[in-house]
C-alpha cells in the first residue's frame, strides 16, 4: 500500500531530480542493456529510435503503467517485445525466477548464435541486434537488480563487481538489504550452475 501511495510524488521527485541534477532518465549499461527510469508513452517512439529500443523489461506493477507508459500491446505496435516482472517498489526484490526470466530474455537479445540475417543494426562499427530497455518507476532499485544478475551471468561478476559497474554507468543505483540478498542468492545458484 505504502508504495502504491508514493508513487506519483516519488515519480514527480524523480522527474525533478533529472532536470536539476546530473541525473539521466536512462543510462547505457552495455552494447545490449539500458537501465532507466519509467519510459513514458511520449517518449518511446523517440527512445526505439535513438537508442535501437527491440525490447523492454518492466519491473512495474500494473497500476504503475496504466497512465504514463506504454501498454504491451502498444510496444508491440513499435514491434518491441515487452516482459513484466511485477515487483513492489521500495520493500520487495524480484523472485529468483523472475530474475532468471529476466536474464534469459535480455539474453535473447545478445545471443550471436541466434542472429537472423537482416535483424541486426550497425551502431558505432559494432553489429547489434538491439537495445533491451530495463526500468521500473526510476531506474535505481528493483531494475539495477535484474541488470546486476544479467551482468553477473554475463560477465561471471560477483554482485559487489557488477554493482560497482552499473555505478558506473548509474551512480544514483540505490540497493538495500533485500535487493543484496536476492542478488547474493542468485549469485551463488549462477556459481553452482557453473561447476
Amino acid at each position: 500500500m505504502f508504495a502504491r501511495v508514493t508513487f506519483y510524488p516519488t515519480l514527480f521527485y524523480n522527474v525533478v531530480m533529472e532536470k536539476i541534477t546530473s541525473r539521466n532518465w536512462y543510462d547505457r549499461i552495455d552494447e545490449t542493456v539500458i537501465l532507466g527510469a519509467l519510459p513514458f508513452r511520449r517518449t518511446a517512439k523517440q527512445l526505439i529510435d535513438d537508442e535501437n529500443i527491440k525490447a523492454v523489461v518492466s519491473m512495474n506493477e500494473d497500476y504503475e503503467l496504466s497512465l504514463l507508459s506504454n501498454t504491451e500491446k502498444e510496444w508491440h505496435r513499435h514491434n518491441v517485445e515487452f516482459l513484466q516482472l511485477s515487483t513492489t517498489d521500495i520493500f520487495q526484490a524480484p523472485s529468483q525466477e523472475k530474475l532468471q526470466d529476466g536474464v534469459n530474455f535480455i539474453n535473447k537479445f545478445r545471443n550471436i548464435s541466434s542472429r537472423k540475417l537482416g535483424d541486426s543494426s550497425i551502431i558505432d562499427g559494432h553489429e547489434q541486434l538491439g537495445t533491451v530497455y530495463v526500468h521500473c518507476k526510476a531506474g535505481r532499485t528493483r531494475s539495477a537488480t535484474l541488470v546486476a544478475c544479467y551482468l553477473i551471468t554475463k560477465n561471471n561478476w560477483t554482485p559487489e563487481e557488477a554493482v560497482d559497474y552499473m555505478r558506473t554507468k548509474r551512480p544514483h543505483i540505490l540497493l538495500h538489504t533485500p535487493q543484496w540478498s536476492a542478488l547474493n542468492l542468485f549469485y551463488a545458484r549462477h556459481v553452482q550452475s557453473m561447476s
